[in-house]
């Protein structure tokens, strides 16, 4: 959408404020009482007067440097109000609506880069969406959403809401999930669109979709759950750079945790998958997706090692293995710049470290070391470093850097980004109730 009036950016700035100021005076304290177990409501109109409100509001600065263009900056604010109905003999409903802002107008041009052509991607544009708005009934063990919703399936590696980004990815689906087995969760959903991070003016707009996701996942070993999967993504032709992410992807994974000595867990992951050309795609290929993964973890601490393959047909063009609806973020280094994999493949060994320090504080690093699948040749490194403080169960903040370092000798075909040093750095807030 288009840019608003001031006062629409003036009033997110002072949502942030007011709600974060109002967390500053210490609560009076009073004695423990047991929590009075709701009554079920008595009608439809009891159950939409008796929902819950929910709010996110979020301040972020995001500073960006990448060789060979203009540094970039914004400092943006987010603002998410939302109502759920409580549940009436099984139904239930939710609408959301979301605000993008930028609070310094002049870093934007409306389409979610900076205002110079040649200016480094923060990928937060200006926006005033409805995010969610769904109708669910549950029965027994089953249960049916319809409407625009957040979707997240297993861990966000194919399927996700894409959460660091200001603007939520949600989907206009029919979700059915079913829970009759003995620790086994059936899901399937019907994609008819998905509502992307960008905005209206870009090519990386909104997609139409007309997609099957298969997805259960059982829990009965005791050493962790197991995985199968199968996403068939179709995309319209006439949604620019949708149609050949359309692909077919089918897979298994297995993660969980097991205590190895006093106060020390083991973690582990393994998962592999294997990819081809469906639906609308004009490609022809196949590829394959690994990773494996072991860690160790205490109450305060965890270091874990990991090894992730992307692969590609032989790089040829546009074969590399597809995500086009995870939270990638997550994956592959904060720098982002392997959202999209080359045609040569990508390889990434990292290691991840996470700490509980005082005060409510908490770190994280990590270091990956990229390369392509095909000729084992090398891209680049990156070390990521987090610091974050929750101040009470609504207000937090966070300090977030990211330092991707190229190879100067990577030749990538399909990934001119990975030629490029980039260092990102964030400073946000966020208010949750």
């Amino acid at each position: 959408m288009k840019s608003r009036p001031c006062f629409a950016r003036v009033s997110l700035a002072f949502a942030l404020c007011a709600t974060a100021s109002a967390q500053t005076a210490a609560p009076t304290p009073s004695a423990p009482t047991a929590p009075a177990t709701p009554a079920a409501p008595a009608s439809f109109g009891d159950a939409v007067t008796h929902g819950k409100i929910s709010l996110n509001a979020r301040l972020r600065y995001e500073s960006v440097q990448q060789d060979a263009l203009q540094d970039a900056d914004a400092l943006t604010a987010r603002l998410r109000l939302g109502y759920t109905t409580a549940l009436y003999q099984g139904f239930q409903a939710m609408v959301e609506g979301e605000a993008t802002a930028p609070i310094a107008g002049d870093y934007y041009d409306g389409t979610g880069v900076n205002a110079a052509p040649a200016s480094a991607t923060i990928a937060d544009p200006e926006q005033y969406d409805l995010n969610q708005a769904w109708l669910s009934y549950a029965y027994d063990h089953a249960k049916a959403t319809v409407g625009r919703q957040r979707l997240v399936l297993d861990n966000a590696r194919f399927v996700g809401d894409v959460g660091w980004r200001q603007n939520q990815q949600t989907f206009d689906a029919v979700v059915l999930q079913d829970k009759s087995f003995k620790k086994t969760t059936l899901t399937y959903v019907y994609l008819n669109r998905v509502n992307r991070v960008f905005d209206d003016s870009t090519a990386q707009y909104d997609w139409a979709s007309n997609s099957h996701l298969f997805n259960i996942a059982n829990s009965a070993c005791k050493y962790g759950t197991l995985t199968a999967y199968g996403y068939l993504l179709d995309f319209d032709h006439l949604a620019q750079a949708a149609f050949n992410n359309s692909s077919q992807t089918y897979g298994l994974s297995f993660a969980g945790a097991r205590p190895v000595c006093d106060n020390v867990k083991a973690t582990y992951r393994i998962e592999a998958a294997t990819q081809s050309d469906y639906g609308s795609s004009t490609l022809n290929y196949r590829s394959d997706y690994y990773v494996a993964e072991l860690g160790a973890a205490t109450k305060a601490y965890a270091l874990t090692a990991g090894y992730e393959v992307l692969g590609s047909d032989h790089g040829a063009a546009g074969s590399g293995f597809k995500t086009p609806i995870a939270t990638l973020h997550t994956f592959n280094g904060w720098a982002d710049k392997f959202l999209t994999t080359p045609n040569a493949g990508l390889t990434d060994l990292y290691l991840r470290a996470t700490a509980t320090l005082p005060a409510d504080l908490t770190a994280q690093a990590q270091y990956h070391k990229f390369g392509t699948t095909e000729a084992a040749a090398d891209i680049g490194s990156e070390i990521d470093l987090q610091l974050a403080y929750k101040f009470d169960a609504h207000l937090s903040f966070t300090a977030k850097a990211a330092f991707y370092t190229a190879e100067e000798t990577a030749a990538v075909a399909g990934s001119t980004a990975a030629h490029k040093d980039t260092t990102k750095f964030w400073l946000q807030a966020e208010y949750v109730y």
